[in-house]
C-alpha cells in the first residue's frame, strides 16, 4: 500500500485529493494536511468584501466529505517538510510519513516586503476570506465617509485578475450605495500596460480593460512600484523602461486594496533542490520535482518564470483551470508510479478565466497560458457576470460532493476544445510494470 499526502486543501489540493482517490482506488492511502478543516472559494472574496457573500456561503467543511471519500485529514497544518526523509513535521509536533507528496499550499502573502502594506497595516486585501471580511468593515466605513480609493497590484504580484474584478465590483457597490460620485478611484499596477495580466495580454485585454476603466471613471498608473503606504497616503514611483524613476506620486486614500507579491510558504521555503530562491516548488513537465522525485507541485506554489522582462517585476498567474490541468496530470503520474511505471502526463496549462465586474465582466481563453498560443481570445459582456455566479455554485457543489470532474464537465470541455492534458504518447515497453 502506498501513502500519498497532499499538502494544502485549497482549489488545487482538495481536487487533487479527490482525483488521487479515484486514480488509486481504496487499496492505497490518501491524506491531506491543511491549516484547518475548511475549504474556502477564494474567487468569491471580492464579493465578500462588499457584502454580496457571507463566509458561510463560500466555505465547505471538509471533514464529512473527506470521510465519505476515505481521505484522511490532518487539520493541524505543517510546520516543515523533510523531503530527504519523506516526512512532514506537523504543527502539533507529530510526524507524517509519505511515499509521495503533492505540495498544493498556495502562496505566502508577502505584505511585509513593503512598509505599511497589508491588512495588519494600512491596506485591505481579498486574498483570504478573513481579509475580505475585514475589507467589508472598511467598505462600510467608506460608504459612510466617502473619499479616494486605490485598487491594484504591487511589484512582484502575479495575480492581477482579482484586482481588476474588485475595482469594478467596488464601483458597482458604491453606485448601489449612491456615493460613487464622492469616490475618486485610481488603479495602480506593476503591469507595463493595462490588461497585461502577467501574460503579456490575452486577445484584446488591453483595449477591453482600458475601455472599461474609462467608462467607469477609474484613472490608472502602470509600471508602478509601491514605496510605502501611510494611513492616508500611498507613495508610488512610476518606473521608466530603463529602470529609472520617471515620476513619483503621493496619492491620498480612504480605502485601498492592492494585491501583494507571493512567495513559498515557510514549511518549504529554503529547501535546496525543492524550491527556487522565492520559495516556489521547482517541477518538471510532469509536475515532479527533479531533486526529490517523490514530490510533486501544483498550483500557485509552483515556480514559473516571468513571460518577459518588465520595468517593474511582474509574475505569471496560475489560474483555476491551469491548476486543474496540473492536478489531472499529477494524479495520473502518481498512479503510474504506484504501478511501477514512469510518468507520462503533462498538463496543458490552458487558462480559462471569468473576471466579474459586478454586473458585467471579461472572459478570456489562453491555450496555453504562456505564449505563443494556439488560442488567444477575450470578450466582454453582461453574460460573464452570470457565468461567474454559475461557476461559483457549480465548483462549490463539486467540493461538497467530493467529485473532481463529473462527466458533463468533461463533455462540455471537449465540445469547447479545451483539454487538461497534452496528448499522452503510449510506449508499450515502458508501460510494462517491472516483474
Amino acid at each position: 500500500m502506498s501513502h500519498v499526502v497532499v499538502l494544502g486543501a485549497g482549489l488545487g489540493g482538495t481536487i487533487m485529493a479527490y482525483e488521487l482517490r479515484d486514480a488509486l482506488g481504496k487499496a492505497h492511502r490518501v491524506s491531506v494536511v491543511n491549516n484547518g478543516s475548511s475549504y474556502s472559494f477564494v474567487p468569491s472574496n471580492p464579493w465578500v468584501a462588499v457584502g454580496w457573500r457571507s463566509r458561510e456561503a463560500i466555505e465547505v467543511d471538509l471533514t464529512k466529505v473527506f470521510g465519505r471519500r476515505g481521505i484522511e485529514l490532518y487539520p493541524q497544518g505543517a510546520k516543515s517538510v523533510h523531503p530527504a526523509e519523506k516526512r512532514i513535521e506537523l504543527n502539533d509536533g507529530a510526524a507524517l510519513s509519505y511515499d509521495y507528496l503533492v505540495i498544493a499550499t498556495g502562496p505566502d502573502l508577502a505584505f511585509d516586503e513593503i512598509e505599511g502594506f497589508g491588512p495588519a497595516a494600512n491596506t485591505q486585501s481579498v486574498c483570504h476570506v478573513d481579509h475580505a471580511l475585514q475589507a467589508k468593515t472598511a467598505f462600510d466605513e467608506l460608504v459612510k465617509n466617502p473619499g479616494p480609493v486605490i485598487i491594484g497590484a504591487v511589484q512582484g504580484a502575479s495575480c492581477f485578475g482579482p484586482a481588476y474584478e474588485f475595482a469594478f465590483i467596488l464601483d458597482k457597490a458604491l453606485r448601489d450605495a449612491k456615493v460613487r460620485d464622492k469616490v475618486p478611484m485610481t488603479f495602480v499596477t506593476s503591469e507595463p500596460y493595462i490588461g497585461h495580466l502577467g501574460l503579456d495580454g490575452v486577445g484584446d485585454t488591453k483595449g477591453l480593460l482600458e475601455s472599461e476603466l474609462r467608462q467607469h471613471h477609474i484613472k490608472w498608473i502602470t509600471n508602478a512600484r509601491v514605496d510605502k503606504v501611510e494611513p492616508a497616503t500611498l507613495h508610488v514611483s512610476e518606473i521608466a523602461e530603463d529602470g529609472s524613476v520617471q515620476r513619483t506620486h503621493e496619492l491620498p486614500h480612504r480605502f485601498m486594496m492592492m494585491l501583494p507579491a507571493f512567495r513559498g510558504v515557510e514549511a518549504v521555503r529554503g529547501i535546496e533542490g525543492l524550491t527556487n530562491p522565492r520559495g516556489f516548488i521547482v517541477v518538471d513537465a510532469h509536475q515532479r520535482n527533479p531533486a526529490f522525485p517523490q514530490v510533486f507541485g501544483i498550483g500557485v506554489c509552483v515556480a514559473i518564470p516571468p513571460v518577459g522582462k518588465t520595468p517593474v517585476p511582474v509574475g505569471v498567474p496560475k489560474t483555476g483551470f491551469m491548476i486543474e490541468s496540473m492536478v489531472t496530470a499529477t494524479a495520473r503520474n502518481i498512479a503510474r508510479l504506484v504501478d511501477g511505471k514512469e510518468p507520462d502526463a503533462q498538463g496543458t496549462w490552458n487558462a480559462v478565466c471569468l473576471a466579474d465586474f459586478g454586473d458585467s465582466g471579461i472572459a478570456f481563453v489562453a491555450q496555453p497560458q504562456i505564449p505563443p498560443r494556439n488560442v488567444n481570445w477575450s470578450a466582454s459582456g453582461k453574460w460573464v457576470h452570470t457565468a461567474k455566479v454559475g461557476f461559483e455554485k457549480y465548483f462549490l457543489h463539486k467540493i461538497r460532493s467530493g467529485k473532481s470532474e463529473p462527466f458533463y464537465e468533461k463533455l462540455a470541455l471537449q465540445v469547447l476544445g479545451i483539454d487538461k492534458l497534452k496528448d499522452v504518447k503510449i510506449d508499450l515497453e515502458k508501460d510494462k510494470a517491472p516483474a
